[in-house]
């Protein structure tokens, strides 16, 4: 019989993933014969770690923090939207040379729309961050038509080069595109992804209430005890919060398909997830 091919989550921590359990759900639902895990990485030792288990016959991986800026300069090829985050959080070991690809922005649009009832096309979106999260969404933030973008980060020259990258797509699109300093986010805004590092590190929300306009979406890419306080910040401020759980499921699924070229059912998948992790509540 033939051993099942192997995938993984490689980051610095990794114990929490529940990447294993979705990937899991999606392989029983296509049928697919693959196994998934997960591989913890020494800070200083991502390429050592990454080269190590692809040697070991492995398929692909997928890429979580801190590394997912060092995964596309490991591959021979990446995709559009990867070269533009320049960050990657989908790899695949071809025979011909590894390729690359970043399915956060598409899995979070996909997630925005369908599990959250919130189109992006014409809504005023504020990102807050610009590392590898926030990376990783803004180019599908552009290509869903969202009627304009800021991005804010505590290092406003981060905030800057992102948006300077992404100034050809949004001029395509015809989405204007803006960045600053946590300290001048505006007002009003009516989708609020929170892809900053607040969350990870237990901090305070980034932001004050006034970015929210009434009815607005606010999200955490984060899910969990880790996305809480965010959360309760936007239900306290009369906003709709989601958390980054469909967002998780839905670039798994776009990363499914990039390894095996089938497209899993994500509402079911997500369903389960939510009940496995409430019943550990």
């Amino acid at each position: 019989m033939t051993a099942p091919d192997r995938y993984a989550v490689l980051g610095h921590p990794v114990a929490h993933s529940q990447s294993p359990f979705i990937h899991a759900e999606f392989a029983r639902q296509t049928g697919e014969a693959l196994e998934y895990g997960r591989v913890e990485c020494p800070l200083d030792g991502f390429e050592a770690t990454l080269r190590a288990y692809a040697a070991g016959g492995a398929r692909g991986c997928n890429v979580t923090v801190p590394f997912k800026f060092e995964a596309p300069r490991l591959a021979a090829r990446v995709t559009p939207r990867a070269a533009l985050a320049e960050a990657a959080n989908v790899l695949r070991f071809d025979a011909g040379g590894w390729a690359a690809d970043n399915s956060d922005g598409i899995g979070l649009v996909r997630d925005l729309e369908q599990h959250a009832a919130q189109p992006v096309a014409g809504q005023r979106v504020l990102l807050i961050g610009a590392g590898g999260a926030a990376a990783g969404v803004l180019g599908p933030l552009i290509e869903a038509r969202a009627a304009a973008v800021s991005v804010v980060n505590r290092t406003p020259q981060r905030a800057a080069a992102l948006v300077a990258r992404h100034a050809v797509l949004a001029a395509q699109h015809g989405v204007p595109l803006s960045a600053a300093g946590l300290d001048m986010p505006g007002a009003r805004y009516d989708i609020v992804l929170n892809a900053s590092a607040s969350s990870l590190a237990g901090a305070a929300v980034p932001v004050t209430a006034a970015v929210l306009a009434p009815g607005a979406l606010a999200v955490d890419l984060m899910y969990g005890p880790a996305a809480e306080p965010f959360l309760a910040w936007a239900r306290a401020a009369g906003a709709r919060a989601h958390d980054g759980l469909g967002m998780l499921v839905e670039q798994a699924a776009e990363a499914f398909w990039f390894w095996r070229g089938v497209r899993p059912q994500t509402a079911p998948v997500l369903a389960a997830l939510r009940a496995r992790l409430a019943a550990r509540a």
